[in-house]
């Protein structure tokens, strides 16, 4: 995958874990839901890949299922955004 999808992938997981987040801090959510708050600020950086475990945490933390999180995702990537070479 080109290094510009990627990071148009990072910046849309960023923006949707922030939106989701809300007025929680990043220390409180990492220390219900055991992430460490490192990661989420990496992940909000848009300068982390998370591990699928921490997927699945995060979207316990915003109260979804990981598809549901990933739908929320999905909303922040640009119109008709796809990562095969086309």
């Amino acid at each position: 995958m080109q290094e510009g999808k990627k990071k148009i992938i990072y910046k849309a997981l960023a923006n949707a874990s922030k939106r989701l987040r809300g007025k929680k801090s990043q220390f409180i959510l990492g220390a219900e839901y055991d992430i460490p708050s490192s990661v989420i600020s990496d992940i909000e950086r848009a300068v982390k890949d998370p591990q699928l475990t921490t997927i699945f945490k995060l979207s316990s933390a915003f109260g979804l299922t990981p598809s549901q999180f990933l739908k929320e995702l999905e909303k922040e990537l640009p119109e008709g955004f796809s990562v095969s070479e086309e």
